[in-house]
């Protein structure tokens, strides 16, 4: 059993391992939630009887371990599980596939990727390198695979036989060199590295003893935060003692009860996949959707409503199609208090608050003002007053006045935010 040795961050601790950005110290919980999101019930426990017998190691060389991993051959099956106390995402991610404004690209990766912001889920993944890689959502019945080989993505969902596919110039084509699409982070390490790189002087490292997942020796590592006030509990982390690898993810809350992220394995192999595992050709029937296709029906119909200039050109030529520019409108945005109790701060669209309960005025029906106060709580403090919405994790205060603070901390830590802004 190793010792509980502490390695409490102070930026000299964690050296070049974790965080080199300046920011990284105010974007813990969004890091962490990534993260949103971040990603997840408690996956039942895969240990076996008796925790081995491993040497000794402290947080700092753990660390270190998890950094020098160069492990890219692998295969295995994980379970993910996100309970953020918020609706399933399914429909929403639908509604923000490349293509929303025209047809259909329910095998784009963005909308599939997004689903497993909540739920329970069932993964398998194989990776042979930085080129190739195969990560595939088990369903009822039903398969999504995901697969980067060379300078192709393909994606397929046997449900609806639909494909989308990515080639260089395309999405994922950045600076010349291919990448797979982004989206939440599915793996334990990808969370790991998330947290870690987040971790500085507001937060404790320590190492907490062993365990065995997915029938290998692995050491804890647990990070918490220093300050009261956060919604996040803890951030545990099972690292494979051979390779560095992690191995199991988990994101309790501090109000206790199921864990809010849990990605673990409960199969794994380090040797090198077959190389059929990355091979893909579209079923015989499939619809075939091409990344370029999406993003420019996307940009026309951005386009087609843009105000021209005396010439019959858009006069935005050059902007971000709308659906983007609408962030233009949040402006000020700042960050108050730093690492877990960071809280960003936005000055909403227009500077208007929700409407008043009963209230009549406005766009909105007295009818829908109520029903919006219901889903939040009343505060009030030396900003005045306005409605805190929560979810276990990320918890947002929206004023009378149209300002909203952001952040994975507690209502009383929103509402002091607010009184520090005034």
């Amino acid at each position: 059993m190793a010792p509980n040795d502490s390695a409490e961050t102070n930026g000299e601790a964690t050296g070049t391992v974790v965080g080199r950005r300046k920011m990284a110290r105010y974007i813990v919980p969004f890091a962490v939630v990534g993260v949103a999101a971040a990603t997840i019930g408690l996956v039942p426990a895969l240990a076996a009887s008796g925790d081995p017998d491993l040497p000794d190691i402290t947080a700092q060389e753990l660390i270190e371990k998890i950094a020098a991993s160069d492990q890219e051959q692998m295969s295995g099956t994980l379970r993910i599980s996100t309970d953020l106390g918020i609706p399933s995402l399914g429909g929403i991610a639908s509604s923000l596939a490349p293509d929303a404004g025209g047809g259909d690209a329910s095998a784009a990766p963005e909308s599939k990727l997004m689903e497993l912001a909540s739920g329970t889920h069932t993964l398998r993944l194989a990776a042979d390198g930085p080129d190739r890689q195969r990560l595939s959502i088990l369903g009822k019945g039903s398969e999504y695979s995901l697969v980067h080989n060379g300078d192709d993505v393909w994606g397929y969902d046997s449900e609806s036989n639909e494909v989308y596919h990515a080639k260089s110039g395309g999405a994922g084509r950045q600076g010349g060199k291919h990448e797979a699409p982004e989206g939440v982070p599915a793996t334990p390490k990808e969370l790991a590295e998330k947290a870690l790189a987040a971790a500085d002087g507001t937060t404790s490292v320590t190492v907490d003893g062993t365990t065995q997942v997915a029938g290998r020796d692995a050491y804890r590592l647990l990070i918490k935060p220093k300050q009261s006030g956060s919604t996040i509990g803890s951030v545990r982390v099972a690292v494979d003692s051979a390779t560095g690898v992690p191995l199991k993810f988990t994101l309790a809350t501090s109000s206790g009860g199921r864990a809010a992220v849990d990605a673990g394995f409960t199969k794994v192999d380090f040797s090198k996949p077959d190389a059929s595992s990355f091979s893909f050709t579209p079923p015989k029937g499939a619809k075939v959707t091409e990344a370029d296709e999406t993003e420019d029906r996307a940009g026309r119909n951005g386009a087609a409503d843009e105000p021209k200039d005396g010439a019959g050109r858009n006069s935005a030529a050059g902007k971000a199609p709308k659906e983007l520019a609408a962030l233009e409108d949040f402006k000020g945005l700042d960050v108050i208090g730093e690492g877990w109790n960071a809280v960003a701060t936005i000055d909403t669209p227009g500077g208007a608050g929700l409407p008043a309960q009963g209230s009549g005025t406005g766009d909105v029906p007295a009818q829908a003002g109520q029903f919006l106060d219901a889903l939040g709580d009343k505060v009030t403090g030396d900003f005045g007053s306005g409605t805190v919405f929560r979810t276990r994790l990320v918890n947002a205060l929206l004023t009378d006045d149209g300002k909203a603070y952001v952040g994975a901390v507690t209502q009383d830590t929103l509402v002091k935010a607010a009184d520090a802004a005034e």
